[in-house]
């Protein structure tokens, strides 16, 4: 079983940036793409963005542009460097772990990120 732990938020006030960071355990993390979701109260968990193994990388249209997602395999560790915060992105951000084949996803405890205005 995969083991995430996330870190890296806070309280920002608008225009600014915070990175998170997800240290993932076990040994085949090199292999699995990452993600990075966001919830806030009574709604459901939407999908920032994702890396592949090979480093292919996705976004969603709300974070294109102000929202980098990265990895350091030698670290076992996804990033997500936030640039330009705005209030709307107040949440809990998750790291996700894919499974590979037949493994199961995992998710990560969730970090708070607010945003002042």
């Amino acid at each position: 079983q995969v083991q995430l732990v996330e870190s890296g938020g806070g309280l920002v006030q608008a225009g600014g940036s915070l990175r998170l960071s997800c240290l993932a355990s076990g040994s085949i993390f090199s292999i699995s793409a990452m993600g990075w979701f966001r919830q806030t109260p009574g709604k459901q968990r939407q999908f920032v963005a994702s890396i592949t193994s090979g480093g292919e990388t996705n976004y969603a249209d709300s974070v294109k542009g102000r929202f980098t997602i990265s990895r350091d395999n030698a670290k076992n560790t996804v990033y997500l460097q936030m640039n330009s915060l705005k209030p709307e992105d107040t949440a809990v951000y998750y790291c996700k772990f894919y499974g590979p084949g037949r493994l199961a996803d995992a998710w990560g405890q969730g970090t708070q990120v607010t945003v002042s205005s």
